[in-house]
């Protein structure tokens, strides 16, 4: 018997009760999937590379959630160990992870230096499948949880320059959907966000050194009105795919790019 329609309410978008690890939420994008979710109830774990918490930390406190923090690499297995160990122990579980934290590195394919492809690919994928390894049986024990993956619009093209952010964020796609298949029966749902080209920090000195080539961006986003996105418009996104809204999604990609990828067809 299908439930009654009139029955649906806006508290299944609240993560109250809820704790979420998001990784390098300190800054950039991260920082706003932080704040959308305290702001809907739920308090937040982030293991961070970057020394600088503070403006996170005031804010999510400023919201009456609670925040903690563990420095460290992800790219480190003693260290991932140590984070869901920290999280766990604060706030006794982890219902939402989310696999934020990334680098980069730029540089034609010819000219690519091995340390720099292993750096990119150890923290953009494969963090990515062994922090959501280690996460997993704690979400198993609770009954259930969301694992959200950060994409990109490089997941369905490619790029001069981006070898290995290209094929790491391609690799994101391909967990996601692997990860939903393996861990559907366990009631935990995993998605991931393809943001396109927003502001932030990691590509604020490409948008002041050729603010030509920033244009040339922006005039291929069919709703960008010119400009490059700004990181509130991930908030919502991020809380639907967190929230029991997003129940019977799984193992799907949520494209947030302003028509970037419609307009590459």
């Amino acid at each position: 018997m299908p439930k009654k329609l009139t029955d649906f309410s806006l508290d299944l978008f609240s993560l109250k009760g809820k704790t979420a690890m998001i990784t390098g939420a300190n800054q950039g994008l991260g920082m706003a999937y932080a704040i959308a979710f305290a702001i809907a109830g739920a308090d937040i774990f982030i293991p961070h590379f970057t020394d600088d918490v503070s403006e996170i930390k005031g804010t999510i406190e400023g919201l009456g959630r609670k925040v903690a923090f563990l420095q460290g690499d992800l790219t480190d297995g003693d260290y991932r160990k140590k984070v869901v160990e920290a999280c766990v122990g604060v706030f006794g579980k982890i219902d939402i992870l989310v696999n934020n934290a990334g680098t980069n590195f730029a540089a034609p394919m010819l000219d690519f230096p091995n340390e720099k492809w292993k750096q990119v690919l150890d923290l953009q994928l494969n963090a990515v499948y062994y922090l959501s390894r280690e996460v997993a049986p704690v979400m198993v024990k609770n009954g259930g949880g969301k694992i959200i993956n950060i994409a990109s619009a490089l997941s369905f093209a490619a790029d001069i320059n981006a070898t290995a952010y290209t094929i790491a964020k391609h690799g994101v796609v391909g967990a996601t959907r692997s990860f939903a298949t393996e861990l559907g029966g366990y009631n935990i749902q995993c998605n991931a966000i393809a943001p396109g080209f927003f502001e932030s920090e990691m590509n604020e000195m490409i948008r002041r050194e050729n603010p030509g080539l920033a244009q040339k961006v922006s005039d291929r986003i069919p709703g960008s009105g010119g400009r490059w996105g700004d990181v509130s418009a991930l908030m919502g996104p991020a809380l639907f795919l967190a929230s029991a809204a997003s129940d019977y999604v799984n193992g799907d990609v949520l494209v947030v790019d302003g028509g970037f990828k419609a307009a590459m067809a």
